[in-house]
């Protein structure tokens, strides 16, 4: 990897790396080793068993890019998503044929479990994404597309259970509570399952137009009654509260291309960040009606028919892949176009 120390001549916050190989999973890390500067887990995009996931550091006194060879290693596939433990705990996870543990050390990266829910059948369905549970870090749940959900308990290596979520794919999941997630699926709806009542699912939003499939969910985690999903080939970022399902409280419609990516803010809880295909990451500030209140009234507010316009505005000159917004750093956001990197600082 070659690390650009220079700021971008257009804006002194941008900070750009590039990889010899396109990227799409990306993760900020969470640990107490990353407290002075950012820490950046990266999976390489290729079409074929042999990838790689890279981890840079960012220094902010050089204000460059730090590659760390030694900690990067190979990955079968393409990681769909990676993700640091959520707490101060050095490992981080990765789907793709399977759910893999990695211990992240001062010297190497080693692996520290393979989860492979279909052992027995000898088949592996793809997995599309999984969320670590920030308030039961020993549960993590992933999706396939094989319509499944599967909550593991990673302190034991094993399944806790595994639900039938969706009539078709599912593409997303993301925790709400210790015990409550959230899904989205090529059937075109988000539910939500309380594990206390696994028979049972709620569906809070539809496509509006059939069949439409949902692609991203993010859960806020600082006011979790609201959730944002994008839906394939649409330029939209639904906003819902899940206290009114009936209808979206916001609908973020200024991208001029297909949304690719969302992210809440991780300290603030009316601030979400969404880029797309048309090169663009913008930043977002709800209404506060929308932020505060569940009322119809406060749907109504927010709905406006000229609809919101984004406060701040990234062009990236690219599709954008991939994005996140650093909990560690909440002044840093990650961007992933082609086989570049940037972190911005916001």
């Amino acid at each position: 990897m070659e690390s650009k120390a220079q700021e971008s001549p257009l804006n002194p916050n941008v900070f750009t790396l590039d990889s010899p190989h396109p990227v799409y999973a990306m993760a900020f890390s969470s640990s107490a080793a990353a407290a002075s500067s950012p820490r950046l887990a990266l999976g390489s995009f290729l079409e074929e068993y042999g990838n790689r996931v890279e981890l840079v550091g960012f220094d902010d006194d050089a204000l460059a890019f730090r590659p760390e060879p030694a900690l990067s290693f190979d990955h079968p596939y393409p990681p769909t998503k990676l993700m640091f433990h959520p707490h101060t705990i050095p490992l981080l996870a990765s789907a793709s044929d399977s759910l893999r543990l990695w211990h992240v050390g001062p010297d190497a990266t080693d692996l520290r479990s393979l989860l492979d829910s279909s052992k027995s059948s000898g088949y592996c369905a793809p997995l599309t994404s999984f969320d670590w549970n920030d308030l039961e870090p020993r549960r993590i749940g992933t999706c396939s597309i094989d319509t499944t959900c599967t909550i593991w308990d990673v302190d034991r290596g094993a399944i806790e259970t595994q639900l039938i979520a969706h009539d078709k794919e599912v593409y997303d999941i993301a925790w709400g509570e210790a015990g409550v997630f959230a899904s989205v699926s090529a059937d075109g709806s988000v539910r939500i399952f309380d594990l206390r009542d696994k028979e049972h699912s709620t569906i809070i939003y539809e496509s509006p137009r059939p069949d439409t499939p949902l692609l991203r969910l993010a859960w806020n985690k600082i006011d979790r009654c609201y959730m944002a999903v994008t839906m394939m080939d649409s330029n939209r970022v639904v906003v819902l509260d899940i206290r009114s399902p009936t209808a979206p409280v916001a609908e973020l419609q200024k991208h001029r291309a297909s949304v690719n990516a969302i992210a809440w803010a991780p300290q603030a809880a009316r601030h979400i960040c969404s880029a797309g295909d048309d090169g663009q990451a913008l930043i977002w500030e709800l209404p506060a009606a929308a932020a505060v209140s569940g009322s119809s009234t406060a749907a109504t507010t927010a709905v406006a028919p000229e609809g919101i316009d984004p406060v701040l505005v990234y062009p990236a000159g690219s599709e954008i892949n991939q994005l996140q917004w650093s909990a560690a750093h909440p002044d840093w956001i990650g961007i992933a176009f082609a086989n570049k990197v940037q972190l911005l600082r916001v």
